[in-house]
């Protein structure tokens, strides 16, 4: 399993097809899966910036994860984003059900990445959900990073304000080296 994080905007997307069109992998993109899968109340919460609880996020990836055959071949995008979901992402390495290979922090400023984030026009990119998300990512979900290396889990930090090639580039010396 490769995971890819970055702040909404980084370029996750972008870099995820990437890896999916080269080496085949399974893309499991939690921002897809919670759009599909939210309730009416989750897609209230989230339009007003707020993030859903670490449970409902965890119960999508399981049942996503559920439908796959080969774990270890799977691309996470956008998950963990909190110390409850890195605890249980590992617990489920532990256990077996899957190896943890690769993790990409694509690093990006907020100026770079809101003007990503405004260009594409989602209904939940407008100009306080984005911010609120900032504040989110900086207090809950870049201490993640700390917390894997932390915990044996090797991260590559990759400059998601390059051309998208050379982001690319730069992962596949990565996967490669």
């Amino acid at each position: 399993m490769i995971l890819l994080m970055g702040i909404a905007g980084s370029g996750k997307g972008t870099q995820g097809q990437f890896l999916v069109d080269q080496h085949g992998y399974h893309a499991v993109v939690m921002g897809d899966v919670v759009r599909a899968e939210m309730t009416d109340d989750q897609r209230a919460r989230v339009l007003q910036g707020d993030l859903l609880r670490d449970d409902e996020i965890i119960a999508m990836l399981d049942a996503s994860l559920a439908k796959i055959d080969d774990l270890n071949h799977v691309l996470l995008d956008g998950f963990p984003r909190t110390v409850p979901q890195a605890e249980w992402l590992l617990d489920q390495a532990q256990g077996g059900r899957f190896e943890v290979k690769d993790v990409f922090h694509l690093v990006a400023s907020r100026e770079a990445v809101k003007a990503r984030l405004l260009d594409r026009a989602r209904a939940d990119d407008n100009d306080a959900a984005i911010e609120k998300r900032f504040d989110e990512y900086e207090k809950a979900t870049a201490p993640i990073i700390e917390w894997l290396e932390a915990h044996g889990v090797k991260v590559v930090n990759i400059n998601a304000e390059q051309p998208v090639e050379k982001v690319s580039a730069d992962i596949m010396q990565q996967l490669e080296g």
